[in-house]
């Protein structure tokens, strides 16, 4: 497939304007959250072009590991030149051909797949990663090379020439990416509010051992954070500028499945769990401590006007709007002839199919306006999800 220029969107994902949605009422921030999964990260991109039709901007990103990548990609460039960006990344780094033609049938496309990972796995991906010319087993203690599998300079060239980081960096959209610290097992968040964010820090973030090697930033080194946490949800709830905020939050795993009937489902089911958002637990957990910001409220409101001391007045006005969020949850739904190897099988038609869903899924969502509205007053966090709503539960 040829790649595009950038600032050119690729035709085949589209690149229409539908009707603008308006931003919700006491909306002060439209989140973008994004899980890792490496070749499904595709998805993530469909769902920002379905935003960006909509003219729903994102005021914040931030992601782990291949979801750090597209938060940089969406980051650092001008909201007219985004799109083309994702565009060029993916295409780039699924420029190879497996099969000339698939025929039509799950145990063709099965077989595709199969072939696909293979490939990447033995040959490594264009425009992303290589194999050492050396197996890491055969080296020794110490080389550079001793404790990973591939050689991901071709990754850092491919940033260098789509993220702008001046752009990234100059704080009209915030971003941030997770990693952990080799060292301390300690989860990070590098933040263009707190620091400087540089290619090392996005790779940090998507350095998944042992396949990719770990990324010294100053004196410490880090890998990717989905091996701790694979949303950075938390990290935005987190946040101390009670805001309101729409999250659309993307996720590559989920944390619902079938039971497993053969190794290859328990290998795909055992990386379903594992990398899974827990966005109940951490919505339970806002949710909480909401309540209990609120019964503090009603607790200092009772104490008489003349006995409050200046640290409990800023607490009661701090108190008095608590933020809410509204949670648009979009889960990749995987496909039956896709096997335990899907977060690593980099063909064209997959990458193609991954952001048509994408892209399908967020435009059914945003047909729900009532879904878009801010939770009322203190009621801390509401969710939805699509294909929650398609089951009928």
């Amino acid at each position: 497939m040829d790649t595009k220029p950038i600032g050119q969107p690729a035709s085949q994902f589209g690149g229409h304007r539908y009707e603008p949605i308006e931003r919700p009422e006491h909306c002060g921030r439209i989140a973008l959250v994004l899980q890792g999964g490496g070749a499904l990260g595709a998805y993530q991109a469909g769902v920002y072009q379905a935003l960006h039709e909509a003219g729903l901007e994102p005021d914040w990103v931030s992601g782990v590991s291949i979801g750090a990548i597209n938060s940089a990609l969406i980051a650092g460039n001008k909201p007219e030149r985004r799109l083309a960006a994702l565009c060029e990344f993916w295409d780039r780094i699924t420029n190879r051909s497996i099969w000339p033609y698939t025929p039509d049938g799950d145990i063709f496309r099965q077989a595709r797949n199969t072939v696909s990972a293979l490939t990447t796995s033995l040959f490594g991906q264009p425009g992303f990663f290589q194999p050492h010319k050396i197996s890491p087993w055969q080296l020794p203690a110490g080389n550079k090379d001793a404790t990973s599998f591939y050689d991901v300079s071709a990754l850092r060239q491919t940033l260098e020439e789509l993220v702008d980081l001046e752009v990234l960096n100059n704080g009209e959209v915030h971003c941030a990416v997770g990693a952990v610290n080799v060292t301390t097992g300690n989860f990070v968040f590098f933040d263009n509010r707190r620091e400087e964010i540089r290619i090392e820090h996005i790779m940090a973030s998507g350095a998944l051992p042992p396949a990719f090697p770990m990324v010294q930033i100053g004196t410490d080194y880090f890998w990717d954070g989905g091996i701790v946490s694979n949303t950075p949800l938390q990290h935005l709830l987190a946040q101390a500028d009670n805001l309101n905020s729409l999250v659309f939050q993307v996720d590559l795993f989920s944390a619902r499945g079938a039971l497993p009937r053969t190794m290859s489902d328990v290998l795909g089911r055992h990386k379903d769990i594992m990398y899974s958002s827990r966005t109940r637990q951490v919505t339970d957990m806002f949710s909480r401590l909401q309540r209990w910001k609120t019964r503090c409220y009603e607790a200092l409101l009772k104490v008489p006007e003349g006995e409050l001391s200046d640290e409990q007045r800023e607490m009661l006005e701090s108190l008095s709007d608590l933020p809410r969020a509204t949670i648009l949850q979009l889960i990749y739904q995987q496909k039956s002839y896709e096997g335990n190897a899907r977060d690593y099988e980099f063909s064209p038609d997959s990458m193609h199919e991954h952001w048509k869903n994408g892209h399908e899924d967020t435009q059914h969502s945003l047909k729900r306006k009532d879904w878009l509205a801010m939770p009322p007053k203190n009621v801390g966090v509401v969710t939805h999800d699509v294909h929650r709503q398609y089951e009928g539960r």
